[in-house]
């Protein structure tokens, strides 16, 4: 047996898995508020007691982290963790264990995933001897590259999310210059997150005004609109902004979210330039298939392939979006299981 884990800002999944040829299969999986604990041995630690399954039976151990990796240790992003692969494996007894970027782990699941896992966004013509690629918004941005290696798709990891955003219209321009006053610089996942939805959110709201600035990512609830009021949790405001829009409750919050979808289509297109993606892009993360139909809606691929003189290349390439939403687990597990003797 084998653990896998996928640690995200906002919820770690952990899972138990027996190998197999095609790909590996879930025994038990466990959901965690990655935030209520103080590290990730100690999730790790309970989730095993939970399920009575003693470190001796497990031959290997793989968890994706949000975060970029240095010699097997990661500070995360948005978690104030320091995961270190050499303290899970002393605390668990697991001798092989690694750990990856969350998005080389979701690289993993790609060539093992079936098709009613997929949602085409745009058919392309797929290269089989093609790179490919994957992004991910959800709590954060992430991406990474999957280059076509002697035959299969190697996942290399990327921090993109963390470069600078790049705006193409005025619009656009008018918020990088609110959002700069916020944050003197913004990245990518500053606009392409479920927190960078609501900082669109606030733009199209002109809640920032020319008053005092309110704290980057929140509003307080005499600022929200009604169309997302009463306040609530301000952890679930990127989905009832995203439901506003879709029920067209609001014009505001349908701005927020074409403007959210049309760069997230972009920066799609962007990895796909970067990595030369001729076997497909891959859309992944929690955000992508709760707004699949604003994906579907055309502002998503017109972004995309706005990408002149290389309109017609980002146009022959495929574009999927992840249904499976342990994708990120499965991926680790396959990773997991390269970790064992070749003989098993």
């Amino acid at each position: 047996m084998i653990l896998a884990g996928d640690v995200g800002g906002t919820k770690t999944l952990l899972g138990l898995f027996t190998s197999d040829a095609d790909r590996p299969s879930p025994v038990e999986v466990g959901e965690f508020v990655t935030l209520d604990y103080d590290a990730l041995e100690t999730m790790i630690e309970e989730f095993l007691r939970a399920w009575s399954v003693g470190t001796q039976h497990l031959r290997a151990a793989s968890i994706g982290v949000a975060g970029a990796i240095t010699s097997q240790v990661a500070r995360l992003t948005n978690v104030p963790w320091v995961v270190d692969a050499a303290s899970i494996s002393e605390r668990t007894g697991i001798k092989r264990t690694r750990i990856l970027n969350d998005l080389v782990a979701l690289g993993h699941a790609v060539p093992v995933l079936r098709p009613d896992e997929l949602a085409s966004l745009q058919e392309g013509t797929k290269l089989e001897d093609g790179n490919a690629a994957v992004i991910a918004a959800g709590t954060g941005l992430g991406e990474a590259f999957l280059y076509h290696v002697n035959g299969r798709l190697v996942p290399g990891a990327s921090e993109g999310g963390h470069a600078d955003f790049s705006a193409r219209t005025a619009r656009e321009l008018e918020m990088v210059a609110a959002l700069a006053r916020l944050f003197g610089r913004v990245g990518a996942e500053t606009v392409i997150s479920g927190p960078g939805l609501v900082n669109i959110y606030q733009f199209t709201h002109n809640a920032f005004g020319t008053g005092p600035l309110i704290t980057p990512n929140s509003l307080a609830p005499a600022r929200l609109c009604q169309a997302v009021s009463p306040a609530g949790d301000l952890g679930d405001l990127p989905a009832r902004i995203s439901e506003a829009a879709a029920d067209k409750r609001c014009p505001h919050c349908v701005e927020a979210m074409e403007m959210f979808v049309s760069a997230y289509g972009a920066e799609a297109g962007n990895i796909a330039l970067r990595g030369t993606a001729t076997a497909g892009v891959y859309v992944g993360g929690g955000i992508a298939p709760k707004i699949l139909p604003a994906l579907r809606s055309g502002t998503f691929m017109d972004a995309f392939r706005a990408k002149d003189p290389m309109t017609e290349f980002v146009a022959r390439i495929p574009v999927s979006v992840i249904l499976n939403d342990d994708a990120g687990l499965l991926g680790a597990a396959v990773f997991a299981q390269q970790l064992l003797p070749k003989q098993q």
